[in-house]
């Protein structure tokens, strides 16, 4: 029997997560301006082969490709009147990957809603509360194994995004700021302070993703261990940092140091490890491979 994401977190088993979804499907030919999200409904078949490269690659976890399906963020796409639906579907198809030998978990990805929250900006948070919860039902109803508020870098939208969710699903809930001023996120918090504020509200794992550096990314999880919160530790950096060719982001980090890196993480006190934007199966590949000598694979 296939162990759940907590059983398999209290087991002390450490997970591999997976790479970038917009920037593999821009490598693909997703257009620049055209949301992610709506490939779950005109190319299934591609969002599909990227959680399976994933899987092969040696991922334990897929992230839906939701990340952008809240209905504020949605409100200028041509799917703006299917947001359920389209959650369900990338629910059900990051599902259809994972259902294979291997164990593999899906999360259901939830990214900000662009919008910053009163008292700094127009979202009111009831209103940030009511679109999380839509898409967490969604998810949920589709078959995801736990949820993922991921990339976000504002108290106030996190605190409204995890009491909507809270509202519309059971599941686990891992919560991942970005840190995309070093160590500092945009709104000027550290991941102390994220950590402070989060820790008591019976999360999964707290963690950071995206960012600017792997050095940063080590930091941040060197100061959320020293919080010592009894909560594990996700941390899924970008591949460096991105220089345009024509329409097209590339990365400046290879396979090879991403996997050094992962390992670094684990040993300062991180439990989850995969990669954000600009990370390919082939990174993903390296750091499972880096990880796979760790054995056993227990913190």
């Amino acid at each position: 029997m296939t162990r759940s994401f907590l059983e398999r977190l209290q087991a002390g088993e450490v997970l591999i997560a997976d790479g970038a979804t917009g920037t593999n499907y821009q490598l693909n030919g997703l257009g620049l301006g055209v949301p992610p999200e709506e490939w779950v409904f005109d190319k299934p078949d591609q969002v599909v082969n990227l959680h399976k490269f994933f899987v092969a690659a040696g991922a334990d976890i897929i992230l839906t490709n939701s990340f952008g399906g809240t209905r504020i963020r949605m409100r200028e796409s041509k799917y703006a009147d299917r947001v359920p639906g389209l959650n369900r579907r990338a629910a059900e198809l990051a599902r259809e990957a994972a259902d294979q030998p291997g164990g593999v978990l899906v999360a259901g990805s939830m990214g900000p809603t662009g919008l910053l929250c009163e008292p700094y900006g127009e979202l009111i948070h009831a209103d940030a509360v009511a679109n999380y919860a839509e898409q967490a039902a969604a998810l949920t109803e589709g078959g995801v194994d736990f949820l993922l508020l991921e990339t976000f870098f504002a108290l106030e939208e996190a605190i409204a995004a995890i009491e909507g969710v809270k509202q519309a699903s059971h599941l686990p809930l891992v919560v991942s700021f970005s840190y995309d001023q070093g160590v500092h996120t945009m709104m000027g918090l550290r991941p102390s302070q994220v950590v402070e504020a989060l820790a008591p509200l019976g999360l999964a794992a707290i963690g950071a993703n995206c960012g600017k550096t792997l050095k940063a990314m080590e930091q941040i999880v060197v100061e959320m261990a020293a919080m010592k919160a009894g909560v594990p530790i996700w941390a899924k950096p970008n591949a460096g940092l991105p220089r345009m060719v024509g329409d097209v982001a590339e990365y400046d980090v290879g396979p090879e140091m991403m996997g050094e890196y992962a390992v670094r993480y684990l040993r300062a006190g991180a439990q989850i490890v995969g990669g954000c934007c600009g990370s390919t199966p082939a990174h993903i590949a390296a750091i499972a491979k880096a990880v796979r000598q760790l054995a056993p694979r227990t913190i």
